[in-house]
């Protein structure tokens, strides 16, 4: 049985909600919402793939 990494997780839905945070922006003609929502997104999906390589170092994956 495998044990759910709780933190990447978390970091799953966050990056989930990131992205429907762009298309409630794009749907609310919010360019600065949809631009902040991408800039988010990809700082959280960036740590997240960090995250998950020093699992994968630390044989913990």
């Amino acid at each position: 049985m495998t044990q759910i990494k709780w933190p990447l997780l978390f970091l799953a839905f966050a990056a989930a909600a990131c992205m429907m945070g762009v298309g409630v922006a794009i749907g609310e003609e919010s360019t600065i919402g949809a631009v902040i929502s991408l800039i988010v997104l990809v700082f959280i999906m960036g740590f997240g793939f960090k995250l998950k390589k020093k699992y994968r170092e630390n044989g913990e994956l």
